[in-house]
């Protein structure tokens, strides 16, 4: 090492946090400044790298190029000036690499601010002051690591742009005014299994809204959007603090889409055949042409008129009936239907079956509250306990402890007792025998798709509408039911 040269080179940097701290570059520069002219040397060049942080060497543009000049200029630098060891590199290994490739080209490294110098007690407070550097750097790292699962633990989103539809405010989670309610609409249009992804896509930019077709697979796939944060770092997902834009049974139905398993053209041809006014069309077969009843309503003199109707190629109607007739009609066979006292067992077989599933379900998730709970108050001993040992800041003790306690009172309120005293055994069973000795009333009373799913429970093959006779007749019946004699 060649004491003779008296020129030194500057190394600065700052990082964009300690820009607002005491490591201004300026006040970096003085303290080198000072420190060089009282070793005696004459500062030559003055290396500056602003808003990089130091722990790692890459991506430090400047720290390289003080390097390659150094071992350009070798001849002519004796010293490299920095303000801390910390200024280098926080990371040992780096700092242990630079502080090598200066000592082989013949250049001392000096600090500043620190007791180090070519000695072997010089050379060991070097690399005690970049051990405490990583040291620091770890620690940071560490509460940084922390807090950021703890944010994800109890449901907060973390680092980065929330998915389209959202976005952050105050550090949690808020609809986009603009694009929320539109990003919802393609939800519902891609549940209904009419349209490819390509064409969902042209509806979105038809909206203002354009996403790649990758990133179209990417939104659909995402449970963000019922309400569950999902970490490939943790492998974990937990129930998000933020709104669900679908609920978990559209979301499944999309996925079922996405997957191919859906029916939708099936389901697609059903919404064709229900309509409130015709409950028995496709269900009544003409016994001329053998094909399925549509219906239809058909304008008067005297008004309007609801007929049931089958048409074969070319659109012309062959054979029609009035709506009242044929409901009469379909009224009187329904009176005369009952269940074997077979089928009476049978369902109440299905129905204790069924009560005990549901009694167990609601216990099971009873179960989980409480283990959610348990979660919930050990995550809020492990908050304080960090707090305490200074790991987490007071902002962040704050908004976290103000979250678990809120998710801790929800479950607390959120209890299944209630629920479950209304799973009463006794009652449904009479309310399933009532329904099964009347079925007028319990058609009647049905929706159209439940008027359906009895028809189909009752009569599996559907019915005939008898030509010249005018009556209908039932092709199968249902072995556990029987026809009463008139």
């Amino acid at each position: 090492m060649n004491s003779l040269i008296k020129n030194a080179v500057l190394y600065l940097r700052v990082s964009t946090e300690e820009q607002v701290e005491n490591f201004s570059l300026g006040t970096q520069e003085e303290i080198c400044t000072r420190e060089a002219q009282f070793k005696g040397y004459q500062v030559t060049k003055i290396f500056k790298e602003e808003g990089r942080s130091a722990k790692t060497i890459v991506g430090r543009k400047i720290l390289i190029e003080m390097l390659e000049y150094c071992r350009k200029n070798k001849s002519e630098v004796g010293a490299v000036v920095i303000y801390k060891t910390d200024r280098l590199s926080r990371q040992i290994f780096d700092y242990l690499i630079i502080h090598k490739k200066l000592t082989d080209l013949g250049i001392k490294l000096i600090s500043a601010t620190e007791p180090t110098d070519e000695s072997a007690m010089g050379k060991f407070l070097g690399n005690f002051f970049a051990q405490i550097a990583q040291f620091d750097n770890d620690i940071r790292s560490e509460r940084a690591k922390n807090g950021m699962y703890a944010r994800f633990k109890i449901g907060l989103w973390g680092a980065g742009k929330p998915p389209l539809g959202y976005l952050t405010f105050g550090g949690m989670i808020i609809k986009d005014p603009k694009k929320f309610d539109l990003v919802q609409k393609t939800w519902e249009i891609v549940a209904t299994g009419t349209k490819s992804i390509a064409e969902v896509a042209l509806v979105m930019e038809k909206m203002g809204i354009k996403l790649a077709k990758s990133a179209m697979h990417r939104t659909f796939r995402n449970k963000f959007y019922m309400g569950v944060l999902y970490s490939p770092t943790y492998q974990e997902e937990v129930q998000g603090q933020h709104p669900a834009m679908v609920s978990k049974d559209l979301f499944n139905r999309v996925q079922d889409i996405l997957d191919g398993r859906c029916k939708s053209k099936v389901d697609l041809a059903r919404r064709d055949i229900l309509h409130i006014d015709f409950p028995l069309r496709r269900f009544t077969k003409c016994s001329k042409c053998g094909s399925g009843f549509t219906g239809s309503w058909s304008k008067g003199r005297g008004g309007r008129y609801a007929y049931y109707y089958c048409r074969k190629e070319g659109g012309r109607y062959f054979h029609y009936v009035s709506r009242k007739t044929l409901h009469t009609s379909f009224t009187k066979l329904l009176k005369r239907i009952i269940p074997i006292d077979e089928c009476n067992k049978i369902f109440m077989l299905l129905l204790e079956k069924e009560h005990k599933k549901r009694c167990s379900q609601l216990y099971n998730k009873k179960t989980r509250k409480v283990m959610q709970l348990k979660k919930l108050q050990d995550m809020r001993n492990s908050l304080v306990q960090n707090h305490l040992l200074g790991i987490y800041s007071n902002e962040v003790f704050k908004m976290q402890s103000e979250m678990i306690e809120k998710n801790i009172k929800s479950i607390e309120l959120a209890s299944d007792d209630k629920l479950l005293a209304k799973y009463n055994l006794k009652l449904a069973t009479d309310y399933v025998e009532k329904r099964s000795k009347d079925f007028i009333f319990t058609y009647d009373t049905a929706d159209l798709s439940q008027k359906r799913s009895l028809l189909g429970l009752l009569f599996p093959a559907g019915f005939v509408w008898d030509y010249p006779n005018s009556k209908l007749t039932y092709i199968q019946l249902t072995p556990f039911f029987a026809v009463e004699r008139s």
